[in-house]
């Protein structure tokens, strides 16, 4: 089984850098738009670039467009998104 996840990247003409996200291993095909692919993408394209705000996009079938910003060791995203889950997570007090 393959278990493993590819990003494909390369550097824009309309934007300053566009990507692919491919996880079969993991049930998903292509990812048409991956925050935690851009949590990498963006320090590398911040980089390569020069520059701290970064304009992306991911080339998938529905495509998605994210405005990005490098500040020291996060990456600040901001787009369109579409909710695909909603639920709580109850965590359990820890005794100190």
């Amino acid at each position: 089984k393959l278990d493993r996840m590819v990003i494909v990247t390369a550097r824009g003409q309309e934007c300053d850098f566009v990507s692919r996200f491919f996880a079969p291993g993991h049930g998903v095909d292509e990812d048409p738009v991956t925050g935690s692919a851009h949590c990498t993408l963006v320090p590398y394209w911040a980089n390569e670039l020069g520059k701290k705000t970064l304009h992306a996009f991911q080339v998938s079938k529905r495509g998605g467009e994210l405005f990005c910003e490098h500040i020291k060791d996060r990456v600040k995203m901001a787009g369109q998104a579409v909710k695909y889950l909603e639920g709580t997570i109850d965590v359990p007090e820890h005794p100190l």
